[in-house]
């Protein structure tokens, strides 16, 4: 029983480490289409963003930029991550879970007789990187959710400013027809410029908590027609029909990808399934690789060869539309 559940703690944690290795080494930065539009917009979410990073008072505690935190902002910024997440977390906890897992995975490797306390270091980073798959994961379906929202919100609001509604009462509408993840952004939007923050800003802000394209050129559409005048239904019924073309493009090459996709998917499980399987099979000959120096090269080896497999092959079905 006990090595059963080794077994499984091992496939899951090489499964965590494989995925939240290919999620860290993805582009974070803006493409050369978002920093075109930030110029042409007089982006000004860099001012926001600092004036978001004042703790005030009420979250001086938990919600503070802490040391640990200030020395990852160089990979990214956590905090920005875990609210396009939707998880009302602050960083300090996050780090916090993050290292509890790590011991989980280290304990599990050196209390159990079965399995060297060589590969903890394996298995600490295996599960610490769990936390962070998850808010991946959340944070990708979100932003899937909000691109699928965004062709209908648009069309939304061209009919309510051909109605004669302004834009605010617009933005208001689409925060009560729109469900979550776009209704919510689009009333806390609507919300700021009741409060008194410019539109530009408020604009900006919800570009910067939600990093889709679409919305991007939203944003500058709508800045634009505001110094420079125009039909904006009509803007917006064109970036509608270029949000639903892209999505055609995007279906067409998911459809010539799934081959590839699914091969991949096959290569990757089938290494820890086949060890499974020997398991049952042949217990004494398997567990060489945990007690003969030559066999836990070997394992690290194919670890490495795992991580390294699924990275290509990420690379290769991976096409930007």
């Amino acid at each position: 029983m006990m090595t059963t559940i080794i077994i499984i703690a091992a496939f899951l944690g090489t499964t965590a480490l494989i995925v939240g290795l290919s999620s860290i080494f993805q582009q974070q930065s803006a493409t050369a289409v978002e920093d075109r539009l930030d110029m042409l917009a007089g982006n000004s979410s860099a001012i926001a963003g600092d004036a978001r990073k004042q703790p005030n008072l009420l979250t001086a505690g938990w919600d503070a930029p802490g040391m640990i935190e200030k020395l990852f902002s160089r990979f990214g910024n956590l905090r920005n991550l875990l609210e396009q997440a939707d998880l009302n977390l602050p960083p300090s906890k996050f780090f916090i879970m993050t290292g509890v897992f790590a011991a989980v995975g280290a304990a599990i490797c050196v209390v159990t007789p079965y399995v060297s306390p060589f590969f903890a270091p394996i298995f600490a980073g295996a599960f610490a990187l769990g936390p962070f798959t998850y808010v991946v994961f959340k944070r990708k379906r979100r932003l899937a959710a909000f691109a699928k929202q965004m062709p209908g919100a648009l069309e939304l609001l061209s009919r309510a400013l051909r109605a004669g509604h302004s834009l605010g009462a617009g933005f208001q509408l689409v925060a009560e027809e729109m469900d979550t993840p776009l209704g919510p952004e689009f009333g806390r939007c609507y919300e700021e410029q009741n409060l008194g923050i410019p539109l530009d800003e408020s604009l900006e802000n919800m570009t910067a908590r939600v990093p889709n394209l679409d919305l991007r050129f939203f944003a500058t559409a709508v800045i634009l027609q505001r110094q420079t005048g125009g039909d904006l239904a009509e803007i917006l019924d064109k970036i509608g029909y270029i949000v639903r073309e892209r999505f055609k493009i995007l279906g067409q090459v998911q459809a010539l990808t799934g081959e590839g996709r699914l091969s991949g998917s096959v290569l990757l499980a089938l290494p820890p399934v086949l060890f499974v399987v020997m398991l049952r099979l042949n217990y004494d000959y398997v567990m060489m690789l945990f007690e003969d120096p030559m066999g836990k090269q070997m394992l690290a080896g194919a670890i490495v060869s795992q991580i390294l497999g699924a990275l290509v092959i990420k690379k290769i079905v991976d096409i930007k539309v």
